[in-house]
């Protein structure tokens, strides 16, 4: 192994494969991950024209117990994706053994299993991958740009990799929780703790803690510490763990590798890296001006504002151009994530008859004042998955009932484009290219 390798989180993920999982339970449900829906990976990564046929290959970098391995799969296996294939790569051996069980519960045969670590990847002979997953694991590695050069060195030129890292601020009391833990486990001149009296003392402390602890204060925030051993050794005890801030990681991938970034928080879509979402249900006097600047630095700032970001979530392409782009009459837009209908999104944005309004958002959380345009509701009326913008628009001019002209796709799209970023920072509204579609059926 190189030497980036760490014997001591090979030996935890062995004792405690994380996250726990039980494989009977997957003859009730399907565990879902934020960035492997297949919608989302075709709208960020491939501009909304992948259709996910011929051979498409994605690898699990770190793959742990399965969960991101299996819904993949399945989601592969729904569409009838012929020759697709799922390599889940791991260095726990009890990790691995966990997400078999559960492939075989599910009758999943388009998984391939590797057990090593990702580190070795240039020398596995493992072939080249559309898409790559990397949750969780480059933030325990001892030098995770060498594990990212990894990823790279098997990545397709048009490839795309989703990465989960740790975020720095919305995690500063577990940090201040583990460097107690370091103290209070130190046993100096004696033999080393183990994991079972390391999570005992975790679970002695998290007890009795004052509320005014800085983990405490912010507990709401996580919930590995109330999901077993192995959720209290990962968030509390783990022996390599680092964070970062949306800036650091511009520094490192997109000025250091020329990769373009696409945030995505669980739920909220890169709603909380914008500033005028976070500060939406009272915007300050400077609101207009923060949109304007730089989306780098909308993003550090927003992070700092709402303080409760604790994984940074993303996918990381060549450029920009791999997300599917507003503004083509040939692109169809969806609405995802939830039961969503272009009905019910019409009569929220109609409700202040065309004036801003206050979209209060449940499921995200968000609030923010949103103009809907003079069309927009009559727009979301229209969506329905299947129809095109071009399709959308010809059918919005047949109803047309104004003295002037009616406008064209030029104007419909400038109308519309404040609702559809509102929509689609949320991860509620996506497009596809027609051609993704045609080529699944054929």
């Amino acid at each position: 192994m190189p030497d980036n390798y760490l014997p001591q989180v090979r030996s935890q993920y062995e004792a405690l494969p994380y996250p726990a999982r039980d494989p009977e339970e997957d003859r009730k449900r399907l565990v879902l991950t934020w960035l492997e829906d297949l919608p989302m990976i075709n709208h960020y990564c491939f501009a909304g024209k992948q259709s996910f046929q011929k051979g498409f290959r994605a690898l699990m970098a770190g793959g742990g117990t399965g969960d991101a391995t299996i819904f993949l799969a399945e989601q592969l296996r729904a569409v009838n994706a012929a020759n697709a294939q799922v390599v889940h790569l791991d260095m726990s051996e009890a990790s691995i053994a966990l997400a078999k069980r559960r492939a075989e519960i599910r009758g999943l045969n388009n998984i391939t299993w590797v057990h090593d670590s990702l580190l070795n990847l240039p020398s596995l002979d493992v072939g080249k991958f559309d898409y790559i997953n990397c949750s969780g694991v480059l933030h325990h590695l001892a030098d995770p740009d060498l594990g990212f050069k990894a990823l790279r060195s098997v990545l397709k030129d048009d490839g795309a990799i989703g990465l989960m890292v740790y975020a720095t601020t919305g995690r500063t009391g577990v940090y201040q929780m583990q460097a107690l833990m370091r103290l209070v486990n130190d046993n100096p001149g004696g033999e080393p703790l183990n994991e079972q009296r390391k999570i005992a003392n975790a679970r002695d402390l998290l007890a009795s803690l004052p509320a005014s602890n800085w983990f405490m204060r912010s507990e709401d925030l996580h919930h590995d510490h109330k999901a077993g051993d192995a959720g209290i050794y990962d968030l509390l005890l783990h022996s390599q763990d680092r964070s970062y801030t949306a800036g650091e990681l511009f520094d490192w991938l997109e000025d250091g590798y020329g990769m373009h970034l696409a945030f995505t928080d669980v739920q909220r879509g890169r709603s909380p890296y914008l500033p005028h979402m976070v500060l939406g249900s009272k915007p300050p006097n400077m609101a207009a001006a923060l949109r304007k600047l730089p989306r780098r630095r909308q993003h550090e700032m927003a992070e700092l504002m709402i303080g409760n970001i604790i994984t940074h979530s993303l996918y990381a392409t060549r450029d920009a151009s791999c997300t599917a782009p507003y503004g083509d009459a040939q692109y169809i837009p969806f609405f995802f994530h939830e039961p969503l209908t272009g009905e019910i999104a019409a009569q929220v944005f109609g409700r202040n008859r065309g004036q801003p309004f206050l979209l209060q958002h449940q499921h995200s959380g968000v609030s923010v004042m949103v103009n809907p345009g003079k069309y927009g509701p009559k727009i979301l009326a229209l969506i329905d998955g299947r129809r095109s913008f071009g399709e959308i628009f010809d059918l919005f001019r047949a109803s047309w009932q104004g003295k002037a002209a009616a406008p064209d796709n030029a104007a419909l799209f400038a109308d519309f484009a404040e609702s559809f970023e509102t929509l689609n920072a949320l991860d509620r509204l996506l497009l596809k290219h027609p051609d993704a579609d045609a080529a699944a059926a054929g």
